[in-house]
């Protein structure tokens, strides 16, 4: 009987294992289906959200370089150095040196070519230590043809304040040189300035104290306020609190939360790292002493005809010798002759459609076939008509 049951169910309907098997292979399809899914629009999200680590985006409040400035004497040049006669600063720097070192000069005249002076730069990190070494520029300052093989001596540098933050002494090295001789002088590079590598000692140290803040500020490197609000949520989502606030398109504040297993330091560590999506203005920047343009990947322009002409115009000289009459008593006289021509190349006009990526709008300039200084004036025509929705700045 119970074999008999069974038969009919299996003839007229599927088994519980069956049905049961059948809907567990579905699943597994549409599961696979789903992730194969979610794994192309990951790709795509991720292809078109490509962003910038904050560490590269932002600048930090407090942490920055300070600039330096200094005057000084380089000396051990082979003939090269400023003369005195024409550098009446090099000639009272010289004499107050010696008098520093107990030579008194004051009456005597004074000839060398061997001493220039010289403006010394460096840029003092934040981080930077008392007694830690920093690299210097130097840069002669009188009519000297080369700092080569020179050595500035202990020269003071001083920060925006007045106050002496680093000490410079050390060998020049040069990237350029200058050989002459009498019909001839040859110059490579910039023989007149230099580099001292670790030339300065640090003797004063800038008095912030990063780890004891409890709320800095994020300058944005590109001020944008759909950046600036992007860069808010990625660190609020990552810390899981409102510490990141936008001010403004350039400034984020960073509050340090109170549960926080850490100081700022530890807080900026962990957030630095976060990928954000920058967002820009379209702007097209021109420099016309170059012929240099730069579009931005949202620059757009609506459907525009264009036509361009070349007007060239041609003067050539040939004067011609007019001979005076046998017996005439006229003399010989110079007959100017001038020859003028004007040429106008017309071009048809051109559909340039409106275009949705930068690389359509490329192509669509470009097939006017002209050169960087006439597209110039075009986009600068097509942004007058209102169609190019871009700034353009003009360097």
């Amino acid at each position: 009987m119970f074999g008999s049951n069974a038969s009919v169910i299996h003839k007229n309907s599927p088994s519980a294992v069956t049905q049961a098997r059948s809907n567990g292979m579905k699943l597994i399809y549409v599961m696979a289906f789903m992730f194969g899914m979610l794994s192309m629009a990951l790709t795509v999200t991720q292809a078109n959200a490509a962003g910038a680590r904050i560490k590269d985006i932002v600048d930090i409040e407090g942490v920055r370089e300070n600039q330096l400035i200094g005057y000084g004497l380089v000396v051990g040049l082979n003939g090269t150095g400023d003369s005195l006669n024409n550098s009446p600063f090099t000639r009272q720097s010289l004499q107050a040196m010696l008098e520093r070192l107990g030579v008194n000069t004051h009456g005597e005249t004074i000839r060398t070519a061997n001493i220039a002076a010289v403006m010394v730069t460096a840029n003092l990190p934040a981080s930077a230590s008392q007694g830690s070494r920093i690299d210097v520029s130097v840069a002669a300052l009188g009519d000297s043809d080369s700092l080569q093989g020179g050595t500035l001596l202990v020269t003071p540098l001083l920060g925006a304040d007045g106050e002496v933050y680093a000490i410079s002494q050390g060998p020049v090295l040069i990237n350029g040189f200058k050989a002459s001789g009498d019909g001839a002088t040859i110059i490579s590079g910039v023989p007149t300035t230099g580099r001292i590598s670790s030339g300065a000692l640090v003797e004063r140290e800038i008095d912030f104290d990063l780890g004891a803040q409890t709320s800095l500020r994020l300058a944005l490197r590109n001020p944008d306020f759909t950046t600036s609000r992007r860069l808010a949520l990625s660190i609020n989502d990552f810390i899981g609190a409102p510490v990141a606030t936008p001010e403004n398109s350039a400034t984020v504040r960073l509050t340090l939360p109170l549960n926080f297993n850490g100081n700022i330091v530890d807080l900026i560590t962990d957030i630095e790292q976060l990928v954000v999506q920058t967002d820009q203005p379209a702007k097209i920047v021109i420099d016309e002493n170059s012929g240099i343009i730069v579009m931005g990947s949202n620059v757009r322009v609506s459907t525009v005809a264009v036509a361009q002409s070349n007007l060239t115009v041609t003067i050539s000289e040939s004067p011609e010798i007019s001979q005076p009459a046998p017996l005439s008593q006229g003399v010989t006289a110079e007959v100017p002759r001038t020859d003028l021509g004007v040429q106008i190349t017309n071009s048809n006009l051109a559909l340039v459609r409106e275009s949705v990526t930068l690389a359509e709008l490329v192509e669509g300039l470009n097939a006017l076939g002209i050169g960087p200084r006439d597209l110039i004036s075009i986009l600068q025509a097509i942004k007058a008509t209102g169609a190019l929705q871009a700034e353009i700045e003009v360097l």
